[in-house]
């Protein structure tokens, strides 16, 4: 059972602080948002980003899939060398398991706090620096004006470089939440994915898999679907896909 520890830092956010068990790696100490509950944007800065107040906390939640690429993440080869983006990452467990192991990892979301959240997680494990990016492919016009605005108040601590280049793998948990009839996602993961690239997606039957799939075929990537089921024993049960695009 997971140590639990009810802290509130700055209100109105209620934090709460857990060691995770995960599969074929060491525990990770957790920092994450009490509950669902929680939202705290003073600024605007996430209503700027098209973050709605009942979307705002979930990137600060604990969420199966993301648990489930990280145990991936344990397991898999890293090869010597290779640049890694997670997408999306919310509290970044898969993130922080291939850091720990040496991995070349560029985190990104595009919550305004998933920066401070990943910047104690690794206090936390005691683990060095990794670089976190600004990473949104939702392809919506922001409110530049209002985020300028938003950002002014928050001073250059919280102001985080956007995703740039290629990497040679890239993940994601739980991120085939939209239809995204313009295909936006799979298009973010074509301007930065190598020529040769896997791409590596944790989906708990979403139902936009086939539509996704298909625009990634059409960019050249071949897809490996595993199904993942818990055991029969788990106290949560868990069902989705582990989706391994490579080309």
């Amino acid at each position: 059972m997971p140590n639990s520890r009810v802290t509130h830092d700055e209100p109105p956010l209620a934090y709460k602080q857990e060691s995770i068990a995960i599969a074929g790696a060491a525990d990770l100490l957790i920092r994450s948002l009490l509950d669902r509950q929680q939202f705290n944007d003073p600024g605007g800065e996430a209503e700027a980003l098209g973050i709605s107040s009942a979307a705002w906390p979930l990137f600060g939640l604990l969420w199966p899939s993301g648990l489930r690429l990280a145990e991936a993440m344990a397991l898999r080869p890293l090869l010597e060398g290779e640049s890694i983006l997670e997408i999306g990452c919310g509290l970044g467990l898969a993130s922080l398991v291939s850091h720990r192991r040496g991995a070349l990892v560029t985190a990104s979301d595009c919550h305004p706090l998933a920066a401070s959240f990943l910047l104690e997680n690794l206090r936390l494990n005691e683990l060095p620096p990794m670089r976190y990016c600004h990473g949104d492919w939702s392809g919506q016009n922001w409110d530049e004006e209002a985020l300028a605005q938003a950002l002014s108040h928050i001073g250059p601590a919280r102001r985080r470089p956007r995703v740039q280049g290629r990497f040679d793998l890239i993940m994601g948990s739980d991120i085939l939440y939209e239809r995204d009839e313009g295909g936006a996602l799979a298009g973010f993961i074509e301007r930065h994915a190598q020529t040769h690239c896997e791409v590596l997606i944790i989906d708990p039957n979403r139902g936009n898999r086939p539509a996704f799939s298909k625009r990634m075929a059409g960019l050249g990537f071949e897809l490996d679907d595993q199904p993942l089921r818990s055991l029969a024993q788990a106290t949560e049960k868990y069902s989705g896909h582990l989706m391994r695009y490579q080309r």
